[in-house]
């Protein structure tokens, strides 16, 4: 009898363990999918719960990190992400997380070595290349940033916003005709890319004269709720299309 006792109770043992480890597997989840949607504030109440119980957890802290930075919480999710790496620096996702928390707190030479080393571990990761080229323009490093982006132009052909960032590149260059047709593209993928609206309208504007262009490029992104081109409009004296937001 005194068996039977100590087997039902280390199956009850077993079973109390698995609904422990099944509720903190529910808290994870539930955290990852809130980061995911865009719910920062729930997501980090979850994650918090589960690195509590966890603190080893590195796919937890990268989904937090991702939700600080989201809240603009940007050290404490550098914390959280160099953590994640601290055993795993191999992990490109991990990477690409803490070059984004990088760029947020404005420190881009040490975004491009984790970029760098993102692409060093996956040298056809699209996202790195476009990441580390966006740095490197915006620290003056043009022809390289070009090669950055051209790299990823060729390995994520529909993604707007290599178009995009490249065309920033040319228009910085003065390289004004390529960057209308970078802008075109980003456009062609993603009508509804407001900024490229108003890059390409400034183009048309400013430098290739042809006000026309630039009002219609300006109106289209003032109905999709570009306040930059609708002050645009603003400023030449015409106003908004109907249907602007």
């Amino acid at each position: 009898m005194k068996g039977w006792v100590w087997i039902i109770a280390a199956l009850l043992g077993v079973v109390f363990l698995a609904s422990v480890t099944w509720a903190g597997q529910a808290l994870l989840v539930k955290g990852m999918e809130a980061q995911k949607a865009g719910r920062n504030v729930e997501a980090l109440k979850l994650l918090n719960a589960y690195v509590d119980r966890y603190p080893q957890a590195r796919e937890a802290r990268y989904y937090r990190a991702l939700a600080l930075n989201g809240l603009g919480r940007h050290k404490e999710a550098l914390e959280d992400v160099d953590k994640a790496l601290a055993d795993n620096p191999g992990n490109v996702n991990f990477l690409l997380a803490k070059g984004t928390i990088l760029v947020a707190l404005e420190r881009r030479p040490e975004a491009i070595l984790i970029y760098t080393q993102a692409m060093q571990c996956d040298p056809r990761n699209a996202e790195a290349c476009k990441e580390r080229g966006d740095c490197l323009a915006q620290e003056g490093q043009f022809a390289e940033a070009i090669a950055d982006l051209n790299r990823a132009a060729g390995l994520a052909r529909r993604d707007p916003w290599v178009f995009n960032k490249r065309g920033m590149v040319w228009f910085c260059q003065g390289e004004y005709q390529k960057a209308v047709a970078d802008f075109t593209a980003a456009l062609r993928l993603q009508p509804d890319l407001a900024i490229s609206y108003f890059f390409r309208g400034n183009i048309y504007r400013h430098h290739l004269k042809d006000p026309e262009k630039a009002i219609a490029d300006y109106q289209k992104g003032c109905r999709l709720g570009s306040s930059l081109c609708c002050g645009e409009l603003e400023k030449m004296g015409v106003k908004p299309a109907a249907g602007s937001r």
